[in-house]
């Protein structure tokens, strides 16, 4: 059975920064891409970031790039994603799921991705 457990979401200030982590079980990280989207109240989900399982590379919206990182202990199967200047406009439900590709870059595409989390809530105040 694969699951996808997201924590690490909390109430922070502007400019704060924030680590969510996604513990993945049933399947490994180094087969699957891991995928980090959000929806806020109203919107559409969409793609923060991904990172392929062949080599590691990553991948990031244009409003996130250059304050979230995202990295993978394979060992460990989990996935974190570092918000760093988190801006009310970050305040969304969080979701990180899991692509089966072995060769294939992973996408921001939520299509794309089998398995999903139940999310965590990241919200962004003062």
């Amino acid at each position: 059975q694969v699951q996808l457990v997201e924590s690490g979401g909390d109430l922070v200030q502007p400019g704060a920064p924030l680590r969510l982590s996604c513990v993945v079980s049933g399947v490994s990280l180094d087969y699957y891409n891991i995928g980090w989207f959000r929806q806020a109240p109203g919107k559409e989900r969409e793609g923060v970031s991904c990172i392929s399982s062949s080599d590691g590379n990553t991948y990031y919206a244009d409003s996130v790039k250059g304050r979230f990182t995202l990295s993978r202990d394979t060992a460990k199967n989990t996935a974190y994603l570092q918000l760093d200047s988190l801006k009310a406009a970050d305040t969304a439900e969080y979701y990180c799921a899991a692509d089966w590709a072995v060769i294939r870059a992973c996408t921001l595409l939520t299509d794309k991705y089998e398995f999903w989390g139940q999310g965590t809530q990241v919200t962004v105040s003062s």
